[in-house]
């Protein structure tokens, strides 16, 4: 068993706490917009992409419940680069990864939020919502890592309540005689079926990339060696099995050329179904279901900022900590006043891509971080993934490199220069005040 008593931060969360905290991160806002672009991918057979993608997911998946597990430390992704490849620089661009894709997620829920689901309720201006969204959202966390996962299991079951009500309104339908069974089966005309669903894989696998928030706060879990691999695995096949379920209600509901032309896809699955559900309880649903990542999401970035700090990546002043409540304040403000100004850029799409590219280079690296530390022991037991796992894992992470467009390789190029050059920055600031 791991020791407690050389960290900072309070060892609070539980084995159920953490099952409902990835879980409630992978069924994020995503899969209430995901049936429409993977209709457009491959047809009516929403399924398979989702189920592709929890499969390719569960191999790094894998490397992370080995390497969690050895190394229980905030930091995640970046101290596992730190230990295997010894080089301050590439960790650095590992975590600022992660941070890139944390704080931009966080900026794009803000925006999510802010929009036509709470316009349904009240019209305030989007960018203003987004900010005060944000900052509500920056003292839950401040508060502490207990009041936020357990805010966490409410939102987690609001949100499963709302994908739940899509899969029994469409078995209503089914049992009335409705819908189309067939559908589910069928892909595009003039498609390969193997690379729709590759490329409708590439769709699915954001909404599965949600549980290497969860290696941020191992440093805040109670016995992870016995804790992390069973709540990991766990929640993400309960997330595959509820997205599998509602890519097949979805197929037959609606005719594809519908669900892509959609811009709120569960929605309109559930009107039509004749099943009498009010609009308005699946925005108060939506507004939960973002929320919750927005604040899932926020918890990861500012553990990694403050585990990054704790290990000379990032300026000291970020791990620092509230007396009492044991969080790490500067950076849950840092990363927020961060994630406020994105909202002022408005349209995030191109980079929300890019965050995608991104996190497969820090998956790759955790793979191979796992060969790697196989020659370091540690004096307490730990999960062990099998070898072909990892191996495997990279293998999947570069066929769905191979699958990005130019601009996004761009965006990814633009973004690593910009983390290149913040840690050149911090080097020299370090190296100017020894």
């Amino acid at each position: 068993m791991t020791t407690t008593s050389d960290t900072k931060l309070d060892r609070r969360i539980t084995g159920p706490l953490l099952f409902l905290f990835i879980l409630g991160d992978v069924l994020g806002a995503g899969i209430y917009a995901l049936m429409g672009e993977l209709s457009a991918d491959v047809g009516g057979a929403l399924w398979a992409p989702l189920v592709t993608a929890l499969l390719l997911a569960l191999l790094t998946a894998g490397s992370y419940a080995e390497l969690v597990t050895k190394y229980p430390r905030a930091g995640g992704a970046a101290v596992f680069a730190e230990r295997a490849f010894g080089r301050p620089l590439v960790s650095f661009l590992v975590g600022f990864c992660m941070l890139a894709a944390g704080i931009t997620s966080a900026a794009g829920l803000a925006l999510a939020f802010s929009g036509d689901y709470l316009t349904t309720f009240i019209d305030v201006p989007p960018v203003l919502a987004a900010i005060v969204f944000l900052a509500l959202i920056a003292c839950l966390n401040a508060r502490g890592i207990s009041e936020s996962l357990k805010t966490n299991v409410v939102m987690t079951a609001i949100e499963l309540t709302g994908l739940l009500i899509v899969i029994v309104t469409v078995a209503v339908m089914v049992g009335g005689g409705g819908g189309e069974l067939s559908r589910v089966g069928q892909f595009p005309a003039d498609t390969s079926p193997a690379l729709a669903i590759l490329g409708g894989a590439i769709v699915a696998y954001y909404s599965f990339v949600g549980f290497e928030t969860s290696a941020n706060v191992a440093e805040e879990i109670r016995n992870p060696s016995k804790v992390y691999p069973a709540a990991l695995f766990g929640a993400l096949i309960t997330a595959g099995i509820v997205y599998a379920a509602v890519g097949i209600a979805s197929a037959v509901a609606l005719p594809p050329e519908e669900l892509a032309g959609s811009s709120g896809p569960l929605l309109d699955v559930v009107a039509a179904t004749g099943v009498a559900v009010p609009g308005w309880l699946f925005s108060a649903i939506a507004l939960v279901a973002v929320a919750n990542g927005a604040l899932l999401t926020m918890i990861m970035a500012s553990r990694l900022a403050f585990g990054m700090a704790e290990h000379g990546l990032l300026p000291a002043v970020l791990g620092r900590v509230l007396p009492h409540r044991h969080t790490p304040w500067v950076s849950i403000i840092a990363t927020t006043v961060v994630a406020m100004g994105l909202t002022l850029v408005g349209d995030l799409a191109t980079l929300a891509e890019t965050v995608v590219l991104l996190l497969l280079f820090v998956f790759i690296s955790t793979n191979v971080a796992v060969l790697v530390l196989r020659r370091d022991t540690v004096p307490y037991e730990h999960f062990r993934v099998w070898t072909a796992i990892p191996v495997l894992g990279v293998g999947s992470c570069v066929l769905l490199l191979t699958q990005q467009t130019a601009q996004v390789w761009l965006f990814a190029a633009i973004l690593l220069t910009v983390g290149a050059v913040l840690y050149l920055v911090a080097r020299a600031t370090a190296s100017g005040d020894t």
